[in-house]
């Protein structure tokens, strides 16, 4: 168990608190889940915890033999768990099609979306549809995946009276990205890229787009509540492409690193606790509504940020 100075917020939960604590005695059956990345870290910990609590858990995953193989060992420990694998890249834009086509042909109902899915530090490589990999990864096959399925999730809510949630997992990095926040005229020049700015501008870009997402779902009173987060230093493979940098900070920050299942808390408590009932447009950190910088909160950035992401998915 890792040191951590953590103190009880308003929620009554804090940076200690596990994603089976802040969920505890809440019951989830009736309710189905997407959850993006759910083959390690964090991702996996929210599938399993959320089909603990009776959750219908769909595993969105690139490797679909290795979800299926986190499928079989969340059953083990929770023999009445129903979960599905479905394939997911989100670094295509035609897998993220593909995934909501099947989906809605499936004629699943959709409560809850995490967003959870990342990378982090890679070299440049574009995608095959031509975008810098984080950007496309990170934020953009989240935002095309929550659009295409935004009329399922709505539906959902109507017919069931309870209010769809989507998560979406940011990062304290969202504070240390370009001068402009979001590089839009240049996204995918290699000459302007730093890896770790250009993660940061990623999880910019997650906040930007919960909060327009928020903003637009409240002015269409759709009972959706949209939410973004930051989980946590937690010892994932998340960093495997910043391994010198780890290791140089690894003997600093290790006191303060969450271990998994406390880095998926907050997540888990976004999506099922009814402390956060009709709460949205809001960034939490330790179970907490926390405060974003001043780019992750600039409405006008958040709308140029969604028309982009608009004319990047177009036809796709």
């Amino acid at each position: 168990m890792p040191w951590l100075i953590a103190f009880k917020g308003k929620s009554g939960f804090s940076a200690k608190h596990t994603a089976e604590q802040v969920t505890k005695g809440v019951d989830g059956h009736g309710l189905t889940a997407i959850v993006t990345g759910p083959t390690s870290g964090i991702g996996l910990e929210t599938a399993r915890v959320l089909a603990l609590r009776g959750v219908h858990v769909v595993m969105a995953a690139r490797n679909v033999k290795a979800a299926t193989k986190c499928k079989e060992d969340i059953i083990k420990g929770c023999p009445n768990a129903t979960i599905d694998v479905m394939e997911l890249d989100l670094s295509s834009l035609e897998s993220v099609r593909n995934f909501a086509n099947e989906y809605i042909s499936k004629g699943l109902p959709l409560n809850i979306l995490v967003c959870n899915a990342g990378v982090m530090a890679l070299p440049f490589t574009l995608t095959k549809d031509g975008i810098e990999s984080q950007f496309a990864t990170n934020y953009l096959g989240h935002f095309h995946l929550t659009n295409l399925l935004l009329d399922t999730m709505k539906n959902t809510a109507k017919n069931c009276g309870k209010e769809g949630r989507i998560v979406i997992v940011s990062s304290e990095l969202h504070k240390m990205t370009y001068k402009e926040g979001i590089m839009f005229d240049k996204l995918n020049d290699e000459k302007c890229y730093n890896s770790y700015l250009a993660y940061g501008q990623s999880k910019l870009a997650n906040i930007l787009h919960a909060n327009e997402l928020a903003r637009r779902l409240k002015e269409e009173g759709a009972d959706i509540t949209v939410n973004s987060l930051h989980p946590g230093l937690i010892a994932t493979n998340l960093s495997r492409h910043s391994s010198c940098m780890s290791v140089c900070l690894f003997g600093v920050i290790r006191h303060f690193q969450k271990n998994i299942p406390q880095g998926a808390s907050t997540t888990c408590y976004l999506a099922l606790n009814p402390k956060v009932k009709g709460v949205s447009g809001e960034y939490f950190v330790d179970n907490n509504v926390a405060k974003a910088n001043r780019k992750a909160r600039d409405v006008e950035l958040a709308k140029k940020l969604w028309e982009c992401g608009m004319e990047l998915t177009k036809s796709k």
